[in-house]
């Protein structure tokens, strides 16, 4: 019985060890992201951007932790206390949660779950609720005009960013992550489904909140939009959830896109496992700098604009290929379903 007890104790013990070894990984590249955008940023308008704390301003993420960290934390009399400190708490673990199913390589992924990409539908729609919660409990004309654009948003983007996913779905015959994978070792998927990419990439940017349909964080119309009134602990939580949703959506990408941790054959063979994680690595890169890109090039759309482009123009393409794809599979007889 208590030998049971040890060996319990300890497979929850290395359970723990290999989330915090995932985790840490993650927090570190969320940190240094926002350092290669203020640096890309400063590229586009021909500044020079931080550089003062530590080599090349390497070091500048911690600074701005530190401070952020060290600020007195201001909660408004009116604000329902509980949802205030929920709203940011639940936006960063539901952004982290969605690790736990992203194989970094061959093996390498905390649960290999069959429904993987239901999974992290799943906990992206439920991050909104962080939003609502955060302008609701504020008791701010700002932060609940941001939630109320965040739900807009939401309206406008979730469906095409679902069918671009259902069109990879029906092309694979799988959820999972790691079979989407395999299936790729040909040629990746936005070689025939360019156009799929294009409306799924500007789904994501929507679900992420960036520029253009940063709506949610209006800065010239809502000051900060739904974290107005957070500073802090509770801010530091806002910025590592956006952060870290943009690495994730970055890292889902580049898997549902460009074949993830493999690259063709005829390039590399496959089953050098050490340099997995680092091609799944610079894939991401590629849209973490789109991302950015996006951000420093177009913008702002109103909500009544992103609904319009999202509705009327977007979804009768996506709806177009839904009926398309299927089709081609059933007909050349290569359906793998």
């Amino acid at each position: 019985m208590i030998t049971n007890i040890y060996i319990n104790i300890i497979n929850i013990l290395i359970n723990l060890i290999d989330v915090v070894v995932v985790l840490l990984p993650i927090l570190l590249s969320v940190a240094f992201m926002t350092i290669i955008e203020r640096k890309q940023l400063a590229a586009h308008q021909r500044r020079v951007g931080p550089q003062v704390v530590g080599y090349y301003g390497l070091l500048q993420p911690f600074s701005d932790a530190l401070k952020l960290i060290l600020k007195e934390t201001v909660v408004p009399s009116q604000s329902n206390k509980v949802l205030f400190y929920l709203a940011p708490l639940s936006t960063l673990i539901f952004s982290l949660l969605g690790w736990g199913v992203i194989p970094l390589g061959q093996g390498l992924t905390l649960f290999d779950y069959s429904l993987g990409i239901f999974y992290t539908l799943a906990l992206s729609s439920l991050g909104v609720y962080g939003i609502l919660f955060a302008g609701w409990s504020a008791n701010s004309k700002y932060a609940f005009l941001g939630s109320l654009r965040s739900t807009a948003a939401m309206i406008s983007y979730e469906l095409i960013l679902s069918s671009a996913i259902l069109i990879i779905i029906l092309l694979t015959g799988s959820f999972n992550f790691t079979k989407i994978i395999e299936v790729q070792q040909a040629v990746w998927f936005i070689v025939p489904l360019l156009p799929v990419f294009i409306f799924y990439f500007i789904s994501i940017l929507a679900e992420t909140s960036r520029t253009p349909f940063d709506l949610q964080e209006a800065e010239s119309e809502l000051v900060a939009g739904f974290f107005t009134e957070h500073s802090s602990v509770p801010f530091v939580f806002f910025f590592l959830a956006e952060y870290s949703s943009i690495v994730l959506f970055s890292c889902i990408t580049s898997i549902l896109f460009l074949g993830g941790y493999n690259l063709p054959e005829i390039i590399l063979n496959n089953s050098v496992i050490n340099l997995q994680s680092i091609i799944l690595g610079l894939k991401t890169c590629i849209f973490c700098f789109l991302f950015v890109w996006f951000r420093a090039t177009l913008p702002r759309l109103r909500y009544d604009q992103l609904i319009e482009l999202c509705w009327i123009n977007i979804l009768p393409i996506a709806v177009a290929f839904i009926i398309l794809i299927p089709s081609l599979l059933i007909a050349f007889d290569i359906a793998p379903y």
